[in-house]
Order: structure tokens, then sequence, then C-alpha cells
């Protein structure tokens, strides 16, 4: 572990000194995928081109209906991937769901927030980690509070907790991300986050290759902050990708991560199930044809929200509307006219696995090549 943090610390050092030339790449057209060579689908043995797609359901655990809107989402539809928050009240009812479907592709939402106002959970060292908890004794309610407040330390410790209840659960993560994205928010938090991935050998969500529809989302901001984001994900996601992939772990190429925003009018309040399929319908299908090659994840929050969800938050409606959409052959019909590749977690670590031999074999050769032609003649 220690070596991988030094790793890690390297990298991240090492950014400061590319990192004008980065804002100067922001501000212009994408990177070009051909430039950047192999994309990670290509480097997992599917041929060139392809686009291969994660469909991943977020919030887990966070409540029976986003435990009902998992679970039919993936077993009915099109989702085919999903994390856990492991801090909810309600992780128990899908630990369970994942026993009775033990083939779903399964991780963690390591979660640090606990953002609603009348629905909230404590973490799970909420005895050891006093940076972790507000004024009502809970997780913070967003990404700046924790950042303030915690450290590194607490922050790792924590995550480190969330892995360890979930295989105590008899969950046995296929790979992490983040709540939120708190673990995002510095340099020094997505260091713990790549570290503790490494450590446990459970691929994490980062998007090392290209980002092209990640980096997209972040120049639509706007703004220099938003350039100088695009700029720090572009050059540290490749190098952190990279670093991943050398110590045996997988790498996705992109993440969209805007289904949240797709609403009409005040929050779609008021809308029929009908009018919320259709409009989330169209822009699942349109989404298709703009994934890049290689690997994407799709995140969706799907979720069987009805009035009751209305007590926990007002996002009811876009988390139904995923629901519906993912449920519907349209969908999976757009996915299949595209060509576009499902695969999940599991499988990107086995194809992981399978390559590892064979890359351990050129490098090999390589460096045995290397002092033949460095020894001297006789």
């Amino acid at each position: 572990m220690l070596q991988a943090h030094r790793l890690v610390r390297g990298i991240l050092l090492g950014l400061a000194a590319s990192m004008l030339a980065s804002l100067s790449a922001a501000t212009g057209q994408p990177s070009s995928i051909d430039a950047a060579g192999p994309t990670y689908a290509e480097r997992l043995g599917w041929p060139p081109g392809t686009r291969a797609l994660i469909v991943h359901v977020d919030d887990a655990g966070m409540s029976h209906e986003s435990n009902l809107g998992a679970l039919q989402s993936i077993t009915e539809g099109i989702a085919n991937s999903v994390s856990v928050m492991m801090p909810c009240p309600w992780v128990f009812e899908f630990a369970e769901m994942l026993r009775r479907h033990p083939e779903i592709d399964a991780g963690l939402h390591l979660t640090l927030t606990s953002e609603w106002d009348l629905y909230r959970w404590r973490p799970l060292l909420a005895g050891t980690a006093p940076g972790l908890l507000d004024d009502q004794g809970v997780l913070p309610a967003t990404v700046a509070e924790v950042v303030g407040s915690a450290t590194a330390d607490e922050i790792e410790a924590e995550i480190r907790a969330q892995i360890a209840y979930a295989r105590q659960l008899g969950i046995e993560p296929t790979h992490l991300d983040s709540h939120m994205g708190t673990l995002f928010a510095t340099p020094q938090l997505l260091e713990r986050y790549v570290e503790v991935g490494i450590d446990t050998g459970i691929p994490v969500m980062l998007p090392g290759g290209h980002a092209t529809l990640l980096l997209q989302q972040l120049r639509a901001e706007g703004g220099a902050a938003a350039v100088e984001r695009a700029a720090q994900l572009e050059q540290l996601g490749r190098q952190l990708g990279d670093h991943l992939w050398s110590s045996g772990l997988p790498v996705i190429d992109d993440l969209h991560n805007t289904t949240y925003g797709w609403i009409p009018g005040d929050g779609g309040e008021g809308l029929s199930d009908a009018e919320l399929r259709e409009y989330k319908v169209e822009r699942y299908v349109a989404a298709m044809s703009e994934l890049r090659p290689g690997i994407t994840m799709m995140i969706n929050h799907a979720s069987a929200a009805g009035e009751h969800f209305l007590a926990i938050s007002g996002s009811g409606p876009t988390r139904r509307g995923d629901l519906l959409a993912l449920l519907d052959p349209r969908v999976a019909a757009a996915v299949a006219e595209q060509g576009i590749v499902l695969t999940t977690w599991r499988e990107l670590m086995a194809r992981r696995s399978a390559v590892a031999p064979a890359e351990a074999a050129a490098t090999s050769g390589s460096a045995a090549a290397a002092q033949r032609a460095a020894a001297p003649r006789p």
C-alpha cells in the first residue's frame, strides 16, 4: 500500500508541471481519441471502434423505492450494474436482494454525505471520525462540508469500513464509485480513493481514457473554474488511469453523468408516468448515438419513487423517469441499432485478468531483448 501511495502522490505532484498546457488544451477542441492510442476497450480485447457501455444505477440501499427500482431496472430492463450506499438504513434489504440475485454486478457507492433534510444517515465510524459528523450527528450535507471538516485519514478509514461492512453482509464489491463525487473533490481524496482500490484489488470508477462526454459536461458549465476543472481531469485522469491499469485493475474511458438533470419544467412535478417515460426515452435514445469508442459508464438513479418518496426528496420524478425509460424496449432497441456492447464491472475485471499474462510475457520479452542489445559483443 505504501508503494501505491507514493506512486499516486508522484502523479499528483507531476500534474503541476503540465497544468498550463492542459488549460490551453481545455479551451480548444476535445482531444483526439486516435491521438491518445487504443481505448481501454481495445486493451481489454474488444475490436477497435467498439463502444462498450455499463448502464449503472446509483443509490441502492438509500430507500425501499431505490432498491425496488435498481432491482427491476436490472432484472427486467437494460440496466446491468448498481452500487450500494452502505451507511443507509435500507442496505439490509438490498443485501438480501443480492443474495437472491448473485449474478447482479454490484459495487459500492462510497458515501460521505447525507444530503436530504429529513432523512439522513451516520458514518459507520461515527464514534471515531468526528470530522465526518455535522451538528446533527450525521454525515455532512454537502461535499464542501466534508472537505472542510474531515481529514483524509478519517475519510480513508470510513471508506475502508464501508468495504468491510459490505463483505460482512455478503456483498463482494465488483467496483467502487463515489456518492456525489466527494472523492473527486480534491487531489488528496482522489489519491486515497485510488489507493484503496489498488490495495483491495477492487476496480475504481475513474474515467482514465478520452473522457469526451465528461469533459464536454464540465466545459458546458462555463467560466474559468470549469475550464480548469476540465483540464485537471483530462491530465490527472489519464495518469491515474495508467496507474490503475499497471496495478492490474480495469479502467473505463468515459463517464456519462447527465441523466439526473433530464427532467422538464419544475422538477417534473405533476407529470404522469407516460409523460415521464416519453421525455426520458427520447433522451436516452439520443444519448446512445453520442457514445464514443471505448468503455463508458452511464449513471442513472432508477427508482420506483412514488408519493412516499416525497418525504425524502423532490427528485422522485427524475428517478422514476429513469426506471420507466430503462424498462422501455425503445432504449434497448437503440443500443442494439447502434451496435453498442453492454458490459459490467465484473466482466471488465475478468478481461483485465485475462490479458495480464500476455502483458507480462511481452514486458519480459522486451526486457530480455534490451539486455541482449546492451550486452557487450565478444
